[in-house]
């Protein structure tokens, strides 16, 4: 069924476990990701960055797809279709064309221009039943075209934005888009611990969740993490079994380049991935 995300991720921070947020990009992949939650029963956030957005021909398209899909699995645990490091003008678009939450990333404006567009989205969100998530400091590497270097949020920022009535807060704290190189640092746990301290109850998100050690997770869910983003690691499962797949020759074997056989190794190891990160988050039997 299609919630917007507050009540999920409100659970969550008060259970000690964190929503996973899986972005999709085509039916395939929609299909996989609710169909992994639906088995473990977890609720879920499916992600759409306005880019894969535009590939599948449209917000409006993708909220009747992502609908239509949900009443035919007859899914049962809770699902928000969200918008993934949206823009002003696409948070908007969101908002009517159906989406039950947004994420506006003012991240890369000065404080005070993120805070005035900030507050005026809570409200349009929120007047209708949308949920509503904001950045803070900018999250590592590229999405979407647009690229950062990681900046760290400030923990007084990040209380100015909390208190415009956001449903849910990112914060950069050394996290990145993509792979991770072999000398990241790693999560700073101490700007993460002085964020929560300034914002309260409000639930922070992790994005760039793909490669972070299962100990770095479970110690930022300990702190207050209670939506974790993957995209990368369900990109990257897919294409190696994809690849596996045509390389054996078995699209060459009867009809096995027919697209759902073709595909049908990638969409299973996107639900198993789906599942392994649902273990580490703890969202298992949560719906």
């Amino acid at each position: 069924m299609l919630v917007n995300a507050k009540e999920m991720l409100d659970k969550a921070l008060a259970g000690h476990y964190a929503v996973p947020q899986f972005n999709i990009n085509n039916l395939e992949w929609t299909k996989s990701v609710l169909l992994a939650c639906e088995e473990v029963k977890s609720p879920v956030i499916l992600g759409v960055s306005e880019g894969a957005g535009k590939y599948m021909t449209g917000f409006k398209t993708v909220a009747a797809m992502v609908k239509s899909m949900d009443e035919t699995l007859g899914i049962t645990v809770p699902v928000a279709l969200h918008l993934d490091h949206g823009t002003y003008e696409g948070s908007k678009a969101c908002i009517e064309a159906g989406f039950t939450s947004i994420m506006f990333d003012g991240s890369h404006y000065d404080i005070e221009e993120n805070v005035a567009k900030t507050k005026e989205l809570v409200k349009l969100a929120h007047d209708k039943g949308v949920s509503i998530e904001a950045e803070v400091g900018g999250i590592g590497g590229v999405e979407d075209g647009v690229a950062s270097d990681g900046e760290k949020a400030d923990p007084a920022e990040c209380k100015m934005v909390a208190d415009l009535g956001v449903d849910f807060l990112a914060a950069g704290i050394g996290n990145i888009h993509g792979v991770y190189p072999a000398d990241w640092k790693g999560l700073d746990f101490s700007v993460l611990a002085a964020i929560k301290e300034q914002i309260g109850e409000v639930p922070l998100v992790l994005h760039g969740g793909s490669g972070i050690p299962e100990d770095q997770i479970k110690k930022a869910i300990s702190l207050g993490v209670s939506k974790i983003n993957v995209n990368t690691e369900l990109q990257l499962v897919f294409a190696k079994a994809t690849r596996e797949y045509v390389e054996a020759g078995k699209d060459k074997e009867g009809k096995g380049y027919d697209p759902r056989k073709l595909l049908k190794p990638g969409t299973e190891a996107i639900i198993n991935e789906c599942k392994n990160k649902i273990a580490v988050f703890g969202s298992a039997n949560k719906a």
